[in-house]
């Protein structure tokens, strides 16, 4: 998934684990972008009576480069409170909630932003108010307009939101991870032979009809760019984007009340910028570390990105299918496409039309040249399906990342970089099946963008 369990400790820490990053400069209002950052992966909608919340003990943090050093410029910290009207019921409300002020409602949660730059903190809200989760037809019968309440202006035109909202990325988890057995291409597998098949079949949604918490914030462009921007050549224009979650270093249990104490300086323990990243590409031996590192230290990992293992395995996978892609693999060639568009972003003159360099550092993080208008037509492939303003320019909400990605591993980007290297076929083919309309739920057409959540009570389990 996107960055969902994708590292052994942060899976035994859903509230901190970032599972999706988005930036996109916002469809209704392009003089801003949207940044979103989405926390607790895989939320059963019917996950009471201790509904999902963020963790009140979490730093959660959304970044912001814009002079390409691969370190924040720009930082929006998040912190939340848990408030509870009645600690003397099991339950989270009591009766309908119809309002975020309402006395049924038990568990609430409030929460603080501030922005940090160049060293200086303002916070720009807080004590403000979270929606609750959705739980169905008799406690929220107007969910969506119980969540619109809870859309907050801050000072200088900017939006927030932070509470539950519908899974929006869409991804074939139990056929990746069955040995990448792509269902479009079943029969192709190396270990076809061993199942029973019954014929190409679409891709399953596995985040179908699951919840999220989402942390979404709009924010003029002139807030977040820096030295000279405005056309899409200027470096000015482009932004490096990631997100977040700390916890401090120490932890001791309070017999005399039961309840967890945290204290001592913050310590990184989530981060995400590219999808996909921390899941394919990085070792298992080193996800963890990865999680507690900066972007500008990626360096480091950038091997994993020039010899990805996941273009080692798919001649092997489907054999006869990639043979283009075996002879640049055993070849040993370094994919110097993939360090371009993950580490460094494209430079102008690869693509017409486009950039989103952000200098040589490698460092990993979603690339957004605020200059991209959005499209009138989103194609949901982005740049390699010719809409610019898609991913890997940002990440939109609806944007087809696995696809895309599986794609570029397979080799259908290598031209950028070297003209003489004719992709396989099957590289402009190769999907796990789904699209945008394999989200239930939809998306909006305004901010924040994701979806309503689904409810306890009408989702099957």
């Amino acid at each position: 998934m996107s960055s969902h369990r994708e590292a052994p400790e942060i899976s035994k820490d859903p509230v901190a684990d970032s599972t999706d990053v988005y930036a996109f400069v916002s469809p209704d209002k392009p003089d801003t972008v949207t940044l979103i950052a989405n926390y607790i992966p895989l939320e059963g909608p019917a996950g009471g009576p201790n509904f999902y919340s963020f963790g009140d003990e979490v730093l959660y943090e959304i970044h912001v480069d814009n002079n390409d050093d691969a370190r924040p410029d720009v930082t929006f910290q998040f912190r939340f409170r848990t408030e509870l009207r009645d600690p003397g019921t099991f339950l989270y409300n009591t009766g309908p909630i119809l309002s975020l002020g309402s006395a049924n409602w038990n568990s609430r949660q409030f929460y603080s932003v501030t922005r940090i730059s160049q060293g200086h903190s303002v916070v720009l809200g807080s004590g403000l108010a979270c929606p609750p989760c959705n739980i169905g037809p008799l406690s929220t019968p107007n969910y969506a307009s119980l969540a619109n309440a809870a859309v907050h202006g801050l000072p200088g035109g900017i939006k927030v939101f932070a509470g539950q909202r519908a899974e929006g990325f869409y991804v074939d988890l139990g056929a990746i991870f069955d040995l990448a057995d792509l269902r479009p291409f079943e029969q192709l597998h190396a270990q076809y032979g061993m199942n029973v098949f019954s014929g190409p079949a679409a891709g399953v949604n596995a985040t179908a009809q699951l919840n999220v918490h989402s942390i979404a914030i709009q924010v003029p462009v002139s807030q977040l760019v820096h030295g000279k921007h405005g056309k899409v050549t200027d470096p000015g224009s482009v932004i490096g984007v990631w997100t977040t979650a700390s916890r401090q270093r120490v932890s001791v249990w309070d017999a005399a009340d039961g309840r967890q104490v945290w204290s001592g300086p913050f310590h990184q323990v989530s981060r995400l910028g590219n999808p996909l990243i921390n899941e394919v590409l990085i070792p298992l031996g080193r996800k963890d570390l990865w999680n507690t590192l900066p972007p500008s230290d990626d360096k480091q990992f950038a091997g994993r990105y020039a010899h990805p293992e996941l273009a080692m395995l798919l001649p092997a996978l489907y054999p006869g299918v990639f043979p283009n892609l075996a002879k640049l693999v055993k070849a040993g060639t370094s994919r110097a496409d993939l360090e371009a568009i993950l580490l460094t972003g494209i430079p102008a003159g690869v693509v017409p039309g486009f950039q989103n360099y952000t200098g040589s550092i490698q460092a990993d993080m979603l690339r957004l040249n605020t200059a991209i208008p959005p499209a009138a037509k989103p194609n949901e492939l982005g740049v390699i399906g010719g809409d610019l303003a898609g991913f890997p320019n940002g990440r939109r909400v609806s944007d087809d990342v696995v696809t895309v990605e599986l794609r570029a591993i397979a080799g259908a980007t290598v031209p950028l970089v070297d003209k003489k290297f004719t992709p396989d076929a099957a590289a402009a083919l190769v999907t796990d099946g789904l699209t945008a309309a394999s989200v239930p739920s939809g998306y909006l057409a305004t901010f924040p963008y994701l979806g309503v959540p689904y409810s306890g009570f009408d989702t099957p389990s």
